[in-house]
């Protein structure tokens, strides 16, 4: 329960209010190790293509050298042949580094009109989940995911949800402007920072007029970097329904994920069951996080909403088990 105290804290004296972490952190950018490459002439517009290529693509100086001395100055041609390389690394890596533990990394929350996605992506270590590139990863998976349900057929009537496992997750297209598909993007991600990695899971809801997803990431953080995605080590979805557009449901749907993160149900249950204490696992009847005086089923009720579905991710759990089967 030391997930629970430390949120009811939080949460009672800062409700609404996303604390600051330490996700977006910048680590050391690990090198780029293939191919040493010898050296470019010296002149003015060798130097202005090292640069251009350089910036264009991330890699390294050396590399870009190479590149453009194999493709003869080729700028196009020779950022094709980088990129080609790093695959060819972030296939080697991932195969040597495979069976090794990753229980750290990261939850990612994407919203766009009607549909939420919730996806996970794990890594070895704190440290790599604090890098941009290691970030980056995370907003591709989220973004093929939220391409994968722009693909299915809305429901006119009521909700949709699904979930994705490791394998179909990886199968997916990297996105319009990424070759491949996020297996690929994701040894491109091992090659450039040394780590085992997986793409674990995502979750997806659609939802017709008169449903609405609440969302909470607890610890979430944004940056301009990565679009609409918001990071963080727990992450829920709400699923309620409502009669009438209500001015506050941004509000009740993120107390109403806070409680999920927090509490940890396994099914909504009904009004009408019985209270509940901290082991009870009926999302209404369970004490509410932010006032534990009545239970959650009290509070939504007066909302004018009825929850019928959630989705609640908690990054690295199940790893053990995982790695059994």
């Amino acid at each position: 329960m030391s997930l629970l105290r430390s949120l009811r804290v939080f949460l009672v004296a800062r409700t609404g209010s996303h604390p600051a972490g330490s996700l977006l952190r910048q680590s050391p950018q690990p090198r780029h190790t293939f191919h040493a490459g010898p050296r470019l002439s010296a002149s003015a517009s060798s130097k202005e293509l090292l640069m251009k290529l350089r910036r264009k693509t991330g890699y390294s100086f050396v590399n870009c050298k190479k590149a453009l001395e194999t493709c003869g100055g080729d700028l196009k041609q020779a950022e094709i042949w980088l990129h080609k390389e790093a695959q060819k690394e972030g296939w080697s890596k991932a195969a040597k580094l495979q069976g090794r533990k990753t229980k750290e990394g990261l939850i990612g929350l994407l919203q766009e009109g009607n549909t939420t996605v919730l996806v996970e992506v794990n890594c070895e270590t704190d440290f790599v989940s604090r890098n941009l590139k290691f970030q980056l990863l995370v907003q591709q998976v989220a973004l093929g995911t939220m391409m994968h349900c722009q693909t299915l057929k809305d429901q006119p009537s009521t909700y949709s949800k699904g979930f994705l496992n490791s394998s179909e997750l990886s199968g997916l297209p990297a996105g319009p402007d990424r070759e491949g598909s996020l297996k690929d993007q994701l040894a491109l991600a091992i090659g450039k920072l040394g780590e085992n990695m997986i793409l674990k899971r995502a979750a997806w809801v659609k939802v017709p007029s008169g449903f609405y997803v609440g969302s909470y990431v607890h610890g979430a953080m944004q940056s301009p970097s990565l679009h609409k995605l918001v990071l963080g080590k727990y992450g829920a979805l709400v699923i309620c329904e409502t009669s009438e557009q209500k001015t506050n449901l941004e509000d009740v749907g993120r107390r109403l994920g806070q409680h999920v993160v927090g509490m940890a149900p396994l099914t909504v249950g009904s009004l009408d069951d019985e209270p509940g204490g901290e082991a009870e696992t009926k999302m209404l009847s369970q004490p509410y996080l932010l006032d534990p005086s009545i239970t959650l089923g009290q509070y939504v009720q007066p909302q004018g909403v009825s929850v019928v579905d959630f989705v609640r991710f908690e990054c690295g759990e199940g790893e053990e088990a995982a790695e059994t089967e």
